[in-house]
């Protein structure tokens, strides 16, 4: 069995490792880390050590790692930042490597080392990795109210546009603790902003952050007042209302669902309710007017939701074939085009997933039950619903069996 030996440090010019670690460095052959990792251990590695560069693609580091390992009959040393466990390269090499066995000389993470400069408290802390990662997990973080959240950033998710983000989404109650060249003695810098502040400031790399509510966070809201959306040129009827939005959010089972598509979004509410309720589904919605970008835009950001993906025009001429598979679709607007639209969504539709439309009338009832038959879905008992003096509505569902 190939073995490998990953050791865990910080920016610090002189590095310090225990004596374990050191042993191994010293009767090393190949070494490998970042460039950055390579200019303070430089000193340390036995002569004629050959290094390994990690870049990207990570597939050609794992092949001549397998060549190094091949030609010597001492582990490969790793150094990586950190702790090799924490969203770092011993999770990736478990995981592409499990052949090689792992031994593993830890030091403090990046946000453990911001905790202890600021003497706070992290069992609590809730973390999130931007680092080649998108916005989701902190998306998340903040739909769920989390009220200390720690950050891993990246030179795309910095700082300042981590607080631009949720200064658009209204996430303001929050303070921006900022660690820059940690264990750096000479450019370590740690700052305590406002978000308005962090968002035109600029920041040196490496840097992570801490972001603490001082107040107690507002509720996340369950049923949206319909009131509460900018409306399609002030047509209230244009918005499924929030009793019957919660319904159809039932009927679509999103505890369990993955892939949300939303069809005929208009406002936006439908997609808006699921997100925050659901903050951890992927929602990707269609609308034909030009004007539902704005009005999604607008209304995500009243409310909250970021991470919804929107696309404009015509349903059925979209390019599909790149977006993730649903397990729930709800149309929420078809043009009388419904079986047309069944046709499109069925094949793509993941098994056990379903297809929701609010039907005003008989017409469009029977031309969802006759296009869910014609693909094969499996329609459930309707939902009759009465709105006060709003006309009958009947939640219709089709599963994929």
């Amino acid at each position: 069995m190939y073995k490998m030996v990953l050791i865990g440090m910080d920016d610090r010019q002189t590095p310090f490792f225990e004596p374990a670690a050191l042993q191994q460095i010293a009767r090393g052959h190949f070494f490998s880390g970042g460039r950055r990792h390579h200019e303070i251990v430089a000193s340390l590695l036995p002569e004629g050590a050959r290094w390994i560069d990690i870049t990207v693609p990570l597939s050609k580091v794992f092949a001549a790692y397998r060549s190094a390992m091949q030609q010597s009959e001492t582990p490969l040393v790793v150094f990586v930042s950190g702790d090799p466990l924490f969203f770092g390269l011993g999770n990736t090499l478990r995981r592409e490597m499990p052949e090689v066995e792992l031994t593993l000389y830890p030091a403090f993470n990046s946000l453990q080392m911001l905790a202890h400069r600021l003497q706070m408290r992290y069992d609590d802390l809730r973390t999130v990795s931007l680092t080649g990662r998108p916005w989701q997990e902190l998306d998340v973080a903040l739909i769920e109210r989390a009220p200390k959240i720690g950050v891993l950033t990246d030179r795309t998710h910095t700082p300042a546009t981590i607080a631009a983000r949720m200064l658009e989404y209204g996430y303001d109650g929050y303070t921006l603790y900022a660690g820059e060249n940690l264990g750096n003695e000479q450019r370590q810098r740690i700052r305590r902003l406002s978000l308005e502040e962090a968002a035109r400031s600029d920041f040196d790399a490496p840097n992570n952050l801490i972001l603490v509510a001082e107040q107690p966070l507002p509720p996340r809201p369950f049923g949206i007042p319909d009131r509460e959306f900018a409306l399609l040129d002030g047509r209230t009827k244009m918005i499924t209302k929030a009793p019957l939005r919660l319904l159809t959010l039932q009927a679509l089972e999103l505890p369990h669902r993955r892939v949300f598509w939303d069809v005929g979004f208009c406002t936006g509410s439908v997609s808006i309710e699921a997100k925050l309720q659901f903050p951890r589904l992927t929602v990707i919605s269609f609308e034909v007017r030009n004007e539902g970008e704005a009005l999604m835009a607008a209304n995500s950001r009243r409310h909250g939701a970021p991470g919804i993906t929107t696309l404009i025009g015509d349903f059925l001429q979209a390019d599909l074939g790149d977006l993730p598979r649903p397990d729930a679709v709800f149309i929420g607007g078809h043009g009388g085009r419904l079986a047309d639209m069944l046709s499109l969504i069925a094949p793509r539709l993941l098994s056990g997933g379903c297809v929701v439309l609010n039907s005003v009338s008989a017409a469009s009832r029977q031309a969802f039950e006759e296009g869910a038959r014609a693909v094969g879905l499996t329609l459930a008992p309707p939902l009759h619903v009465v709105l006060n003096e709003n006309n009958p509505i009947d939640i219709l569902k089709a599963t994929k069996e």
